[in-house]
């Protein structure tokens, strides 16, 4: 009944009969609209091969097939429905991302026929508020929302600039997060000497945090791997460790990048870290500070998060998160003991780095910050 097999598929871009009934929308089988409204189509635009010119599934499928693919995000947007897919996309090999998509609504180009609406494709303005990929466009008005208790905050300066990377960082990247822990009991034990050593070696204010630092520069390079960048077309591999040290400023999350960070001493990588980090806070921190980094990594620690899913910064292929210290039952001498760990998460873009090179990564580094005294010995 939806189909007729005897009648030939007609060119998309057949313009409607001159006839009086040009000036009506081409009729659409519930089937075909069903469809298009899902995949985002404009069924109205197009020339159906149906009985009358009807648009039917066959027509609405055949218009799916020349669209460009869509990233995961894209997808789930276009399954909530209310958009239309452009021609062209901006993301890699010319997918469509969620930008894309807000984009091709915003200007009026594109849009998709209200469930409910006449054959007439509505084109509708989406609110700032819906264009986040993650949620559902609200069926009713914002405005029906009190007031009163709502603080609106513009996107912009560095929220904007973070905001954009992480949806990019998320819709360019296949993000694979491994977790692990390392026996911390020396990195505790070296901490403490640390801060009880004579002020005068400048070793007091090294911290726990240093200490991975020093113990990622150090293992990385044995990883080449994963200190690089990919571009898309070729990976870059780095000898040296450029490291991005994520800091928390009022402003929002900054990554500056302590340079040759594999070549530093214990002291010399604290001292600039800590640089970089006043520099952050004060709003003094410079552009290429900011750039340049082959390797990132974040510590939530502090707040006793046991694991969590650091996200990429591209064109970086890996990022550490660092995690809480807690005690963990470990086997020492033939028995079970309460062993501190800290926990350690790795995050790699899947594409360029397998599983394996990624693990070995992880367990090299558990055991040089398990032996951190040795590290440093060497």
């Amino acid at each position: 009944e939806e189909e007729s097999p005897h009648v030939a598929v007609q060119s998309l871009n057949l313009p409607i009969s001159q006839s009086p009934i040009s000036n009506l929308q081409s009729p659409v089988s519930p089937r075909a609209r069903h469809l298009a409204e899902r995949k985002g189509v404009d069924a109205a635009a197009l020339a159906g091969s149906g009985p009358g010119g009807r648009v039917i599934e066959r027509d609405v499928l055949a218009a799916i097939a020349t669209q460009p693919k869509l990233t995961p995000v894209a997808k789930a947007m276009m399954a909530e429905g209310g958009f239309a897919v452009p021609a062209q996309g901006s993301g890699p090999g010319g997918r469509v991302t969620s930008r894309d998509l807000v984009k091709e609504r915003e200007t009026g180009r594109g849009g998709a026929e209200e469930r409910g609406s006449s054959e007439a494709a509505a084109r509708v303005s989406l609110p700032a508020s819906a264009q986040s990929p993650n949620l559902s466009i609200s069926q009713s008005p914002i405005s029906n929302l009190p007031s009163a208790d709502v603080e609106v905050i513009a996107v912009k300066g560095v929220r904007k600039v973070i905001a954009e990377r992480m949806l990019q960082s998320l819709q360019t990247t296949a993000q694979l997060t491994l977790n692990a822990s390392a026996d911390a009991r020396a990195l505790q034990a070296l901490r403490k000497r640390l801060k009880e050593s004579p002020e005068a070696l400048g070793l007091r204010g090294i911290t726990i945090n240093d200490l991975v630092l020093f113990a990622v520069a150090r293992t990385l390079p044995a990883f080449p791997s994963l200190n690089a960048l990919f571009t898309g077309a070729e990976i870059h591999q780095y000898r040296s460790v450029h490291l991005g040290v994520a800091v928390d400023t009022a402003k929002g999350l900054m990554v500056p990048v302590v340079r040759d960070a594999s070549s530093l001493t214990l002291r010399q990588l604290s001292t600039e870290a800590k640089r970089l980090a006043a520099a952050c806070l004060e709003g003094k921190i410079t552009p290429d500070e900011l750039n340049g980094g082959t390797f990132t990594v974040t510590n939530l620690g502090a707040f006793g998060i046991e694991s969590f899913t650091p996200v990429l910064n591209p064109p970086q292929v890996g990022i550490l998160g660092v995690c809480n210290i807690q005690a963990k039952p470990t086997e020492v001498d033939g028995e079970y003991k309460l062993v501190p760990h800290i926990g350690l998460s790795l995050t790699i873009n899947h594409q360029v780095v397998d599983g394996a090179p990624a693990a070995r990564f992880l367990q090299a580094l558990g055991q040089a910050i398990s032996s951190i005294d040795l590290l440093l010995a060497g």
